[in-house]
């Protein structure tokens, strides 16, 4: 393993983490495929294939996430986030649980950042790219929840 600042503690903690960071990655798979089967409508394709690659990129990510806990000595969890079935299933809807399930992911990758910053540049760097690519996540998802010409951001 690599040369790391954490302790025995800190790495137990970078473990459980980073194991909620692949259930909640994976949750996300299931809820963007779901959501890709419930659009229907004029705009139904373009729609469902941005669903579909949000579905493939949580799985990446709860890849990327598990490999790290090997990595750090630990076991990958097999569990999977909440799921909660609204029954609501305007694009609207879909878009608001969506900006709620990225909003948990990012708080995880924030949760790491502050446990590793100064102490492992593996997950120090791991974090702050994955906050970045959340950060962009949430900006597409308000953006898409604006009225055609707001600039203001979109509050839930």
């Amino acid at each position: 393993m690599a040369k790391s600042g954490l302790g025995k503690k800190e790495t137990q903690q970078a473990i459980e983490i980073l194991n909620t960071i692949m259930e909640i990655e994976l949750a996300g798979v299931v809820r963007y495929t779901h959501y890709s089967l419930m659009v229907y409508g004029y705009n139904r394709i373009p729609i469902t294939s941005w669903l579909k690659g949000n579905a493939e990129e949580g799985l990446m990510h709860a890849h990327k996430a598990g490999e790290l806990v090997t990595l750090l000595g630990g076991h990958p969890s097999l569990k999977i986030g909440k799921l909660l079935e609204t029954e609501q299933h305007d694009i609207g809807d879909i878009l608001r649980e969506s900006l709620a399930h990225e909003t948990m992911a990012i708080e995880a990758y924030y949760q790491l950042l502050a446990l590793v910053e100064g102490k492992s540049v593996l997950l120090e760097e791991y974090a702050r790219e994955m906050i970045v690519s959340e950060e962009l996540h949430l900006d597409e998802v308000n953006k898409m929840l604006r009225k055609p010409g707001d600039l203001a951001p979109f509050k839930a």
